[in-house]
């Protein structure tokens, strides 16, 4: 799967499944644009981009700030003069309660992140999209089409139930000018968010393996394997394939 000459953007491309995604996109020879807030982080991955022949664009920023949201489009547009693929990837999960006096806080902080900022993104990213007849893939969840209950929360399912109907509403309404829309939900991933959570690294561990066991087939995805799926997602070999929400979680949602 070349992606020879075609641009890529990639948010929440610190760590996890955008990581994995920047770097993969790289070594099939793609004009890279990754985004995030830790600039470590970000340098970390882009040496690896490197690594794999492609020098990529670096933007720090906050997709949940307007201004961060127009400077990472206007960016890359002036960086590279177009835009083939959109991967909204960032995110982030903080356990909800409907009971919890900061419910709507909690909601309203998700929501910024997990869907208002993929909104405000693909508007701003459309335009150069559809001049390419390119693609846009958004990452959401498991989460998105079974309730969790306060280990995950109303909240994060919300957003990600938001981001995969967004995905079909855009997916119809772009199909016409040639753009494809999807959405990857996948299952339990070992990221670094888990480390939010755990300071401690056998409660982590723990967690991993209960994860783990709630699958079928008793595993675990690595942030390579979604990264797998999104650029075969954004290739022309799924040149038929719009509006479909995909999940990959080791056949969690059987369970």
């Amino acid at each position: 799967m070349s992606f020879k000459s075609k641009v890529v953007l990639v948010t929440g491309g610190s760590s996890g499944i955008g990581a994995a995604a920047a770097i993969k996109f790289a070594e099939e020879g793609a004009k890279v644009s990754m985004v995030g807030r830790n600039e470590k982080k970000l340098q970390n991955v882009s040496d690896k981009c490197k690594k794999a022949g492609s020098i990529p664009l670096v933007i720090n920023a906050d997709v949940t700030k307007d201004e961060d949201v127009k400077r990472i489009i206007s960016d890359t547009i002036k960086h590279y003069g177009r835009l083939d693929i959109l991967v909204n990837n960032a995110g982030t999960c903080i356990p909800s309660s409907i009971l919890a006096p900061n419910a709507v806080q909690t909601f309203d902080s998700l929501m910024a992140l997990n869907l208002r900022s993929a909104i405000y993104l693909t508007n701003l990213a459309a335009p150069y999209i559809v001049e390419s007849k390119g693609n846009i893939i958004n990452i959401s969840s498991v989460a998105a089409l079974r309730p969790f209950e306060d280990e995950v929360g109303f909240a994060y399912c919300t957003s990600k139930a938001g981001l995969d109907h967004f995905t079909r509403c855009v997916a119809l309404e772009l199909a016409p000018k040639g753009v494809r829309v999807n959405s990857i939900n996948p299952g339990p991933v070992r990221t670094d968010i888990a480390k939010r959570y755990f300071t401690d690294e056998s409660k982590e561990q723990e967690m991993w393996e209960s994860a783990k066991k709630m699958t079928p087939l008793n595993r675990i995805s690595e942030p390579e394997e979604i990264g797998d799926l999104i650029l075969y997602l954004a290739s022309e070999k799924a040149r038929s394939i719009t509006g479909a929400v995909y999940a990959i979680d080791n056949g969690y949602l059987m369970k």
